[in-house]
């Protein structure tokens, strides 16, 4: 998970990621709206119009203002997944994404972190009312039949699958194979020092 934690910047690359993710399929389904008349259930989470705000500005004001561990946006990632396994006729697009991920990430951060705004701070950085928010949450607790619990082993292989979507956008750039040392280091830090790279 060390590579998903920080850009240059200071934003986590999984807030990155997921919103890349998340962007590319809300713009496959808008487009399949498009083509396809075949109407398509309508859930709580639909807005009327598209949000000015593209996914990853949303992500990343969500990321700034929230103060939720970096592992939320895993969990998030996992609950919408979830979601959309149980409810196939409800697909992510422009018109939902944002409340999906905005109340993806408030189960995450109360599942998962110790310390958490109440349900009104989310709201007004998600940028619903209040009673939006609160109706949100019940939605998709009911919507994911309240199974919350994340694995070690479903939380890595997620990670995984961001790391490599990651790889896709960006290739990586060549680790160090080879450890330099200066006469001051001894072959034991040499050593350390391959660890942590």
């Amino acid at each position: 998970m060390a590579e998903l934690v920080e850009d240059a910047a200071g934003t986590p690359r999984v807030v990155e990621i997921l919103s890349t993710l998340l962007q590319r399929v809300a713009e496959r389904n808008d487009a399949e709206r498009r083509d396809n008349d075949a109407p398509w259930r309508v859930s709580a989470f639909h807005g009327l119009t598209k949000p000015a705000i593209s996914v990853r500005a949303y992500l990343e004001r969500i990321f700034k203002y929230a103060g939720c561990s970096t592992s939320c946006y895993v969990v998030a990632y996992i609950y919408l997944d979830r979601f959309a396994q149980r409810h196939p006729s409800i697909p992510f697009d422009s018109l939902n994404v944002h409340r999906f991920l905005i109340t993806s990430v408030l189960l995450a951060v109360k599942f998962l972190d110790d310390l958490y705004y109440n349900n009104a701070y989310f709201a007004k950085v998600g940028g619903i009312s209040l009673m939006e928010m609160n109706f949100l949450e019940v939605d998709l607790l009911f919507g994911l039949g309240f199974e919350l619990n994340v694995t070690p082993i479903t939380f890595s292989s997620y990670c995984s699958i961001l790391q490599r979507e990651m790889y896709l956008e960006s290739p990586p750039v060549p680790s160090r194979f080879h450890c330099f040392i200066s006469e001051e280091e001894s072959s034991s830090s040499c050593q350390q020092k391959q660890l942590t790279v």
